[in-house]
């Protein structure tokens, strides 16, 4: 009895170690191991705040975060810019890109309220009044960040990061845990701005990376989590910009709107997966 035990368990091991095996290898293009991503990560900050130290402009005492159209541009577009190019070349290198723009995961239907209802709430949360006072060139390069913020960041994160954690042979769950938790992660690297405050900001992006990660599932195609991200980012700071920042029923909707999804997802967990098929019973002979 007890050998029968040991050797189903292990072969069971020696299967799941073939499937990883399989996953790893089949995959074309290079190899990126999940600790070197760890290091892109590191790479991809540094081109971010380097930057920003380098070409970016003090704010003095605005209480603004982008107070001018001067300040935006070269605090965060030229930075933001940059870092798309190097993820870019990064993929290019690996030959990742099919497998980074078309993600095959399939998840149940109620899932596709996660982007759907954060594209609702992000265009509620636009700051519309508050734009309205702002120039013409501050609010396009307003528009022009929250596309890059989508693309950069979905490109790293959910493209060359989930793809990396993946090929590893983990399951979807983890793909989903430790991708969202490197993702919250780097944004402890704007407490060179912030302070303090960045630490409270990795939690909650944290979480806004899990629902992003649901969104590539949800479209099986990396554009619907950059236009979600880059919505999304466009409605926060829509109050943040300008010589006095402005906040908005629609940024408070926007907060309820993710702890409502986070409590939703917590609930419904373990519903997330699409039901197995059941094989069709055999033709009597």
């Amino acid at each position: 009895m007890g050998d029968g035990t040991d050797a189903t368990g292990a072969d069971g091991i020696r299967a799941d170690a073939i499937r990883a095996d399989a996953v790893r290898v089949d995959r074309p293009g290079r190899r990126l191991p999940w600790p070197w991503f760890l290091v892109v990560v590191l790479v991809y900050l540094g081109i971010i705040q380097g930057l920003g130290l380098l070409v970016g402009v003090d704010n003095g005492d605005s209480a603004s975060e982008f107070p001018t159209t001067e300040s935006l541009v070269r605090n965060a577009l030229i930075p933001i810019g940059a870092s798309i190019v190097f993820g870019a070349a990064l993929v290019t290198w690996l030959g990742w890109w099919r497998e980074v723009l078309y993600y095959r995961a399939p998840v149940r239907r109620w899932v596709r309220w996660v982007p759907l209802s954060m594209l609702v709430v992000s265009l509620a949360g636009l700051n519309f009044g508050h734009l309205a006072d702002q120039s013409v060139s501050l609010v396009a390069c307003l528009l022009l960040l929250g596309l890059f913020v989508g693309v950069g960041e979905e490109l790293m994160f959910r493209g060359i990061g989930v793809q990396a954690f993946r090929r590893a042979g983990l399951s979807e769950g983890k793909v989903a845990l430790y991708s969202s938790l490197v993702f919250g992660l780097a944004h402890v690297s704007n407490a060179i701005g912030q302070g303090a405050q960045a630490l409270v900001q990795a939690l909650i992006v944290s979480t806004s990376g899990y629902f992003f990660y649901l969104c590539l599932r949800v479209g099986g195609v990396i554009l619907l989590p950059m236009l979600v991200h880059g919505l999304w980012d466009t409605g926060l700071i829509s109050n943040l910009v300008g010589e006095e920042p402005q906040g908005s029923l629609g940024m408070a909707l926007m907060v309820v709107l993710q702890a409502v999804l986070i409590v939703v997802l917590l609930l419904k967990r373990r519903t997330i997966e699409p039901v197995p098929a059941v094989p069709a019973p055999a033709a009597p002979a």
